[in-house]
């Protein structure tokens, strides 16, 4: 059975911390399932670690149901939270709604995610009143990245702060299930987790949120264009791969792969008349 958003509230009012990841293939997210990580999200980032984009903005539904249809195919347990892209969720509650259905309807996903506070608060409600689970996100919201002027730390000022803790109220009130808090100072996203009573998300937001969430590109040292000052690698495969990809290559030109215990064989006199032809 997966986990469920009352489950992860749960977790919240037991003081157990929340273990988040994306995932954006079904070999990947077996493995996050496998390790027991309770929250998958299928995270519109797919577009600069995956596709090669400069930024999540070209992302288009179509690319993001794909990639979670095969998350879905590679779990058992975990929530999977579809990331609503750039513009589908802005220009009218009905295009919303018609595109958190598709995450459930077509991709399989249980629940769906997207930026902003109190400018999408009446939106958040509109699809949780249809029966669709919601995880907000506030703080350094990507698809803002050029109003924002760039990828900075979010709230620092008192004026910021306060916009930021009415940002997690209201999507707590409009039925938010949880909310990412990105990229802003670590005594702000105390404070917000404090105050709300649903999980907070933290990246680059310190260690007091309800849980943590990581790009598992970084995580895994996969990505190697940069590594985000929030982010830990916890292995080097970009450096593992390097090295099995230029052995294989090594092989291949000096002979020695492949050899007999790598093919099969037959009666070799089954072949004469055709050699003879």
């Amino acid at each position: 059975m997966r986990v469920t958003v009352n489950k992860i509230k749960e977790m919240k009012q037991k003081q157990e911390k929340i273990a988040m990841l994306t995932a954006y293939d079904y070999p990947t997210a077996k493995l996050v399932d496998e390790a027991g990580v309770p929250l998958i999200l299928v995270g519109d980032s797919l577009g600069m670690v995956v596709l090669g984009y400069e930024s999540t903005i070209p992302v288009t539904m179509d690319e993001m149901i794909h990639h979670t249809k095969a998350v879905v195919r590679g779990t058992k347990q975990a929530m999977i939270i579809g990331d609503m892209p750039f513009m589908t969720y802005h220009t009218s509650a009905s295009d919303a709604l018609y595109n958190a259905a598709r995450f459930l309807q077509e991709a399989g996903a249980q629940a769906i995610k997207l930026e902003g506070g109190v400018v999408v608060a009446e939106t958040v409600k509109r699809i949780v009143d249809c029966g669709i689970p919601v995880m907000g996100h506030i703080g350094l919201t990507p698809q803002s990245v050029h109003q924002l002027g760039g990828h900075r730390v979010q709230g620092k000022t008192p004026e910021a702060a306060e916009r930021q803790l009415k940002d997690a109220i209201a999507l707590e009130q409009a039925g938010a299930f949880a909310i990412v808090l990105e990229t802003m100072p670590a005594p702000l996203s105390k404070l917000i987790t404090q105050k709300v009573s649903i999980p907070t998300i933290g990246i680059g937001a310190g260690p007091d949120c309800d849980g943590q969430v990581q790009v598992i590109s970084d995580l895994l040292g996969l990505f190697t264009d940069f590594v985000p000052k929030h982010a830990k690698q916890y292995a080097k495969l970009a450096d593992a791969m390097r090295t099995g990809i230029a052995n294989y290559a090594s092989e291949v030109k000096s002979g020695t792969f492949p050899t007999a215990e790598h093919g099969s064989t037959m009666d070799e006199s089954l072949l004469k008349d055709l050699a003879r032809s």
